[in-house]
C-alpha cells in the first residue's frame, strides 16, 4: 500500500515539473519577444539623436 502512495507521489511531482516547465518556457518566449521588440525601440530611437548628445 504504502509503495502506491509513493508511487502516486512520484507520479504527482513528475507531473507538476513537466506543467510547470512548459509555463515556463511560455514566459520565457513572452519575455524574449518584449525584449526584442524593447531592442528595436531604443535602437530606433538611438539612431534619431544628434551626435554630440
Amino acid at each position: 500500500m504504502i509503495l502506491w502512495i509513493l508511487l502516486l507521489l512520484l507520479i504527482l511531482v513528475v507531473f507538476g515539473f513537466g506543467f510547470t516547465m512548459q509555463a515556463l518556457w511560455w514566459v520565457a518566449a513572452v519575455l524574449l519577444v518584449l525584449w526584442i521588440a524593447g531592442l528595436a525601440m531604443r535602437g530606433r530611437g538611438w539612431r534619431t539623436r544628434s551626435p554630440g548628445t
